[in-house]
């Protein structure tokens, strides 16, 4: 191998030692450092100016600067150039510096993270970058972890480790060896082997705790550090860090190109010209103006004169574009930081523009990527209605209140006690007593039921792997726990199997209805309970005989150690028993939404916002919060799910429902695409989904470990899942892991070419947020990581329709008419050399003096533009939310594009030929007071130089929208400045002190005290301006937008945005967030706490009163938004479309 190769090793497997950092060490394993920012001391200055000599414009301007320190061909000094490229660069350079400072902040706040270490046999404090492999940890609770561990032992008797016999030696660093798998980024996969006395161990993923994770419900734990640092598995999720450009940016680096070319175009036309002039008029003047030395024929001339003339011209595109661009952006930011109405008073959060880069980019955004909990829910369930043997109880708009199922609790019903101690028994809850009773739920479907059971008087207070016990109606009753037949994504339900103290055996049952009415007794009616978009899961028993039980659980003994089809095994035997069920009812439980969710997701829809949630959840989760969030509606011309299990059948339903939809597209009104849903499911699943609803076919990407790369996201079937996805409203995707968010978001931007903004709050979506043109973090329930990611933060989704709405459209319509306006004065300013060209023998002479032009975009008209990109704006932010269809035009590039600048270039190239020769026809013919003529240069050029600014003044109040005391000021401030600047330099005592700098002494004075030179500039001013303000008035009044009429308090149609309830249909949706395995972990008692006598003891008999039982306030949100404007047209003929009133928690 040459010495110059770089010799990478590829880890294939991983050995590990526990406390032998020698060992460890020989293969070069990662530290636990981490590192998010992109420079350091010593390569942020190369690095940097790097990346800012990409934008084309500061590369040209370098050029530029090279040619005028070449004096033959340079009639400009060189610090017209220098100073404002110096002066970008350094601005842009500290702005930078300060993102990359906290990044640095923040990487050293986690790598200075404190974490005890096992070192010799004693506990150290050691940071967290210090951790490496090998090493033992201790955590505590509700202690971030801080690399992969494999969890060694906890402080629960049941704890759960590797086994009992190895953990104290391997506390005390006796030898043992992990051999694992290789770093990945499979975050539900782990497979490892435990070697140690020639005996060997298997290791799974329940024996990893993640990086990232909290530590919930143990006071500690020991565990050995498997994978560090950026090898942890939360690390190779996250994707790299890049650089961010906005589409203005790249746009922008276009135009320069063209303006670029244009510059060329108009050298080469002087340059022939000064060819030609000097051959035919220029050789008669030899003697008066002889050529240099190096000057040695026409042709040459007409050489040095096209440089001179790429100079002159230069300010086309002058370098405080990109000062003032930087200034904009900073200042959008500061607004959005600004911003109470963004501002969370129960956090103490405020909204938080972490890049200064992509404000306007806001105001373009086609797709949101959003993730669900924590960031369209709070997490939190409430348990809403019931219905108990065919009796439905709670009151309507889901509050929760009904007396006369508190009578039936007093009354000591039969039906209703079975029907809570259902709950209070069949669960995978652990509690956890303190200060007073907390159920830790590994999902909160679960512990919404248990708290709902508790309320009523039946209290779960302890477990054991053989025991349950219950606080029933203030007695203590406690039941032997037999087994539990865990849930599954294919069974859909969960039971348990308990002997009371009676000695009876009873099988409690739960899961979703339709999985449970086809197992019921065929005496049981079934009963119809509407889901109304809340989670609803059926509940049954069955009274089990002895002996029948006994040989049913010797086979369900043999199938568990069986190794081949175990999971088929049990499932048949699970089957065999869950068969024969006694009905006794079914709850709602509602998933809360963050305050908002669906009157911002219906106002964002409005805006041609599509929504795509992309979630790890199960199928029924989504689809549940889909309802809720009114994504989902009854009233959709079709809400499908694609189902296949391998590749081919995943083409082969994805091309059926396109070709359904082209079909469609012949015979329907294009409107009715618009309700057109599509739910699909991607992700991992450890079983086959078999018994998917009828009323949906399931997508699913992955089956038995493959990737959703091998399903829809592979090359030959990403184009078709794309066309179908785009045809719909919605799209929601399942199972999906922090990669595949990513690579989701990824096929949207590079097929559709969108502007894409990325939602979430916790570490499994940075990945989407960094792949997104835009990344948003909430500052949610699991920690910082998302927002230290995103490149914009806040507390709750709904403040994103603010962000988007207001602030985004607000930036994107300053820009865009800041940077037309900009092109515009310059071309106007700049041209005018090209006209002067003609008639001073294409000399490169310069119409006005160098102070002029080197002051012009720095002082005389930088403030006005401005305060205008600053502050404008078109409508307010209330019409701004109340109108979601003026979001719109920044979707469509309409503000500014290339068709845009070239109507404003023409315009400012009619505004320079204008100034030019109006003034010129004009002297040509007039004479002073005293009868004398205009003669001299300066005269001609202040009169031009004051008829610019002054156009260039009144141009900028008439395309102002907003006028506050800051525009006010700036522009007339800047008039004033231009004569005090301008009377100033040619002064006498100016002329005294510089004589050569400022050799035009008296000519403003002279020139601006004759009555015909302000008659000059009227006459300019007001040919320059008239044509424009007819144009934009006939167009307002003959062709009005929908900004317009909004602006003339013309109120367009209006649409009424509430959520449709639904009334018969049901959706089965039991135990969204529940997992397979912890049935099983249960009763192996690896999970448990001993029992004390406390938490065995009930309290005092509690009251039957109403105060036990949680209310539920809910309010209705009627969010007044409007259409298309297309649907218009017709103001005359006005529909209104009722649909009932949307339900939003509160």
């Amino acid at each position: 191998m040459a010495f110059w190769r770089r010799n990478t090793y590829v880890e294939k497997e991983r050995h590990v030692k526990a406390n032998a950092r020698d060992y460890n060490d020989k293969f070069a394993y990662t530290n636990n450092h981490i590192k998010t920012s992109k420079y350091n001391i010593f390569t942020f200055l190369p690095i940097n100016l790097f990346e800012q000599f990409q934008r084309v414009a500061n590369a040209y301007f370098l050029v530029l600067l090279i040619l005028q320190l070449i004096p033959e061909i340079s009639s400009l000094s060189w610090f017209t150039t220098i100073v404002p490229l110096v002066l970008v660069l350094v601005i842009t350079a500290v702005k930078d510096a300060t993102d990359d400072y906290f990044r640095h902040k923040s990487d050293q706040q986690v790598n200075n993270r404190q974490s005890q270490v096992l070192v010799r046999g004693v506990l150290q404090n050691e940071k967290w970058m210090n951790i490496c492999v090998g090493d033992i940890i201790k955590l505590e609770n509700n202690q971030f972890v801080a690399a992969d561990i494999l969890l060694l032992s906890s402080s629960e008797p049941y704890g759960l480790f590797v086994t009992v016999v190895t953990v104290n030696l391997f506390l005390l660093g006796l030898s043992g060896e992990v051999i694992c798998e290789p770093p990945n980024n499979k975050l539900d996969k782990f497979t490892g082997t435990l070697c140690w006395r020639d005996n060997k161990y298997p290791l799974d993923n329940e024996k990893m705790l993640l990086r990232g994770c909290v530590l919930r419900n143990t006071e500690w734990c020991f565990g050995m550090v498997i994978f560090a640092g950026l090898q942890t598995k939360l690390m190779q999720n996250c994707g790299r860090t890049k650089f961010k450009r906005t589409n203005l940016d790249k746009l922008m680096n276009t135009l320069v190109l063209w303006i670029f070319a244009l510059l060329i175009c108009m050298g080469v036309i002087l340059a022939i010209g000064n060819t030609i002039w000097e051959n035919q008029i220029g050789s008669n003047f030899q003697v008066f103006l002889p050529w240099n030395e190096f000057q040695r024929n026409a042709v040459f001339s007409g050489f040095l004169t096209f440089w001179s003339y790429i100079i002159i011209l230069n300010t086309v595109v002058p370098i405080s574009l990109y000062v003032s661009v930087e200034v904009l952006r900073l200042g959008h930011s500061y607004f959005i930081n600004w911003d109470r109405k963004m501002y969370n008073n129960r956090t103490n959060t405020a909204a938080q523009a972490r890049t200064t880069t992509l404000n306007e980019e806001l105001g373009q955004v086609e797709f949101v990527f959003s993730d669900k909990t924590g960031t369209l829910t709070q997490n939190i369930m409430v348990f809403s209605k019931c219905s108990i043997n065919g009796q439905t109880y709670g009151m309507e708009k889901f509050k929760f209140y009904d007396s006369s199922l508190v009578d039936a609790i007093k009354l000591e019903d039969t039906a209703v006690q079975e029907f809570f101690r259902l709950l209070a028994l069949c669960h995978t809850v652990m509690p956890e007593e303190k200060r007073h009773l907390v159920y830790q739920a590994q999902s909160p479907d679960e512990g919404a039921l248990v708290t709902a059971a508790r309320n009523f008087g039946f209290v779960f207070r302890a477990r054991t792997p053989e025991t349950i016990t219950l606080c029933e109606m203030g007695r203590s009753v406690t039941y032997k726990l037999l087994a539990i037949l865990d849930f599954n994504n294919v069974r859909k339900r969960m039971s348990v199997i308990v002997k009371n103290p009676q000695g009876h055996i009873k099988l409690y049952s739960k899961g979703a209805d339709t999985i449970i009415f086809e197992r019921l007794d065929p005496s049981n009616d079934q009963l119809e309970f509407a889901g109304e978009g809340l989670r609803t899961l059926a509940l049954a028993y069955k009274d089990l005989d002895e002996d029948y039980f006994d040989v049913w659980m010797k086979k369900l003994l043999f199938a568990s150690t069986v190794i081949e089809n175990r999971e088929d095994q049990l499932a048949v035997l699970y089957e065999e028993l869950e068969q024969g069920l006694k009905l006794l009812g079914a709850t709602a439980i509602e998933d809360k939404l963050q305050e908002g969710v669906p009157e911002t997701i219906a106002c964002l829809n409005l805006a041609d916002i599509k929504i795509w949630v992309l979630t790890g959840d199960k199928l029924e989760t989504a689809m549940n919060i889909g309802y809720s969030c009114n994504m989902l509606r009854d009233d959709m011309n079709e809400v499908f799910v694609i189902s296949g299990y391998t590749l081919l059948e995943v083409q082969q339903q994805l091309r059926c429902h396109v070709i359904h939809f082209s079909f469609c597209s012949i015979t329907l009104l294009k409107a009715s695409f618009m309700n057109i849903i599509s739910l699909v499911e991607f992700g991992i699943s450890r079983m086959k989904f078999t018994n998917i609803l009828k009323l949906y076919v399931c997508l699913t990407g992955v089956m038995l470990g493959f990737s959703l790369q091998a399903h829809a996201l592979e090359p030959q079937l990403e184009h078709t899942l794309l066309d179908l996805a785009c045809l719909c409203k919605t799209v929601i995707c399942c199972r999906v892991t922090p990669m595949q968010k990513a690579q989701v978001v990824e096929l949207v931007k590079r097929h559709r070419r969108a502007i894409t903004l990325a939602i979430g709050d916790g570490a499994n979506d940075v990945s989407m947020i960094k792949t997104a043109h835009i990344g948003v973090g909430i500052s949610g329930q699991e920690g910082m990581q998302a927002v230290l990611a995103s490149d914009y933060s806040f507390a709750q989704f709904r403040f994103l329709q603010r962000l988007l709405l207001v602030h985004g459209r607000w930036s994107y319509f300053r820009m865009c008419n800041f940077l037309c306006y900009f092109f515009y004065k310059n071309f106007a300013f700049t041209l005018v050399h090209f006209w002067y060209g003609f008639f001073c023998g294409f000399s490169a002479q310069t119409v006005y003096d160098q102070w002029f032009i080197t002051l012009f975009n720095i002082v005389y008209t930088s403030l006005p533009v401005l305060a205008m990109g600053l502050f404008d704006q078109d409508v307010n932010d209330q019409n701004s939310l109340r109108y979601p269809s003026l979001y719109k035009p920044g979707q469509q590039n309409l503000l500014f594009n290339k068709h845009q600048f070239f109507l404003y270039t023409l315009q400012g190239m009619a505004t320079s030929f204008l100034l030019f020769f109006i003034p010129y026809g004009a002297f040509s013919e007039m004479v002073k007071e005293d009868g004398t003529h205009f003669s001299d240069q300066q005269t001609f050029a202040v009169t031009i130089a004051t008829s610019l600014v002054i156009v260039v003044s009144v141009q900028i109040g008439l395309v102002t929208h907003y006028w506050t005391a800051v525009n006010h000021l700036f522009i007339w401030g800047s008039l004033i400045v231009y004569f005090a600047i301008l009377f100033a330099m040619q002064s006498d005592g100016i002329f005294g002190i510089f004589p050569r700098s400022f050799p035009f002494i008296g000519t403003a004075r002279n020139c601006l005290s004759e009555k015909s030179v302000w008659l000059i500039i009227l006459l300019t001013t007001v040919v320059c301006v008239v044509p424009g303000l007819a144009v934009s008035f006939l167009r307002v009044d003959l062709f009005p937008t929908l900004r317009d009429k909004c602006r003339k308090k013309q109120r367009p149609q209006e649409q009424n945005l509430r959520r449709v309830r639904r009334t018969s249909s049901r959706r089965s949706a039991y135990a969204f967030s529940h997992q397979q395995g912890y049935g099983e972990l249960i009763t192996s008692g690896k999970n448990m706490r001993m029992s004390t006598v406390s938490s065995a003891h009930c309290p005092e008999r509690m009251p039957h009163s109403s105060s036990w039982i949680e209310n539920m306030l809910k309010r209705n949100n009627e969010v007044s938004c409007i259409s298309d404007e297309s649907t218009e047209a017709s103001e005359n003929s006005k529909r209104h479309t009722e649909i009932p009133k949307q339900q939003c928690t509160e």
